[in-house]
């Protein structure tokens, strides 16, 4: 008697005494409009479909290629707060420690941790877009799984994997760039490398002088006119087939170089071979191609 009691006393409006109804989240009165409860919490499944799945349920983070796991283990956080004794904290410590070794069951997978690791670093250093970070790891698993790291760092195939999804993706960074902020060696990246590309078969061509115009232009602080002279430079001599044996980089340095002095802005030719990490010479002789075709 009392539980029915209750129940017509929640149908009831406690404004004016009329009659409510459940709509979706809220229930509302009938006459005068009062919202007397409101549950917007949704307690079912998010409805949204990642990475081509058919069951669009899910819960959680979406699955990512730059970790060992794909992002399906958990961690236990560092937030214990201060009201958290002593006692508690070192065994969160211990639980902390035995978690980390129970994610990681092989030396494969504490392998592909590591680089994994090293190489969201590099990107995030080299202000690379996650499609590299993403790739790059898919590429490391595959020569991995081709059994291409025997014998070779995990430093310098980390570095090298990040220069190769560089290459197929069109994306203007020299090996040496790469180096400058790799826990790797020259000839490890570049032992790597060469594996990956005879192995994999990578599909990377030539990177054209026009894609380091953007950045070197930014350094060198010239102007867009500046860049667009350069630009047609650059064309000219890749489409004349002055391009065989040349750097690209040292290319695009020169092209500046040359738009730079027509312009009458103040760049040295010193500071354009170390921009693209050329020497002098090598400026010199694209200025003497790029006069000859005029």
């Amino acid at each position: 008697m009392d539980a029915r009691a209750d129940a017509d006393a929640d149908s009831v409006c406690p404004e004016c005494g009329g009659r409510v109804r459940e709509s979706e989240t809220e229930t509302v009165c009938e006459d005068c409009g009062l919202v007397a409860a409101e549950d917007a919490v949704e307690r079912g499944p998010e409805w949204r479909s990642l990475e081509g799945d058919t069951d669009r349920r899910r819960t959680g983070a979406p699955l990512t290629e730059s970790r060992h796991d794909r992002g399906l283990s958990t961690e236990i956080g560092y937030g214990t707060g201060s009201e958290v004794s002593g006692t508690r904290q070192r065994q969160l410590v211990r639980m902390r420690r035995q978690h980390n070794r129970a994610r990681v069951d092989s030396k494969a997978e504490r392998n592909k941790l590591y680089a994994y690791t090293e190489i969201r670093r590099l990107v995030s250093v080299m202000s690379l877009p996650t499609s590299v970070r993403d790739q790059s790891c898919s590429l490391f698993s595959s020569a991995q799984s081709e059994e291409l790291l025997c014998g070779r760092s995990l430093e310098g195939f980390a570095a090298a994997v990040v220069y190769a999804t560089c290459r197929t993706q069109s994306i203007a960074r020299t090996m040496d760039e790469v180096v400058d902020v790799a826990r790797a060696e020259r000839s490890e990246l570049k032992a790597a490398y060469d594996a990956l590309n005879r192995e994999l078969g990578l599909p990377v061509g030539p990177v054209s002088p026009t894609e380091y115009l953007p950045r070197y232009a930014s350094d060198l602080d010239v102007d867009t006119d500046v860049e667009r002279q350069a630009r047609e430079y650059a064309v000219v001599l890749v489409e004349s087939g002055r391009m065989g044996g040349k750097n690209p980089s040292g290319v695009a340095a020169a092209c500046l170089y040359k738009a730079a002095t027509e312009a009458g802005v103040d760049v040295k030719q010193t500071e354009a071979a170390e921009l693209a990490d050329v020497s002098r010479m090598t400026i010199g002789s694209t200025v003497g191609d790029l006069d000859d075709l005029a």
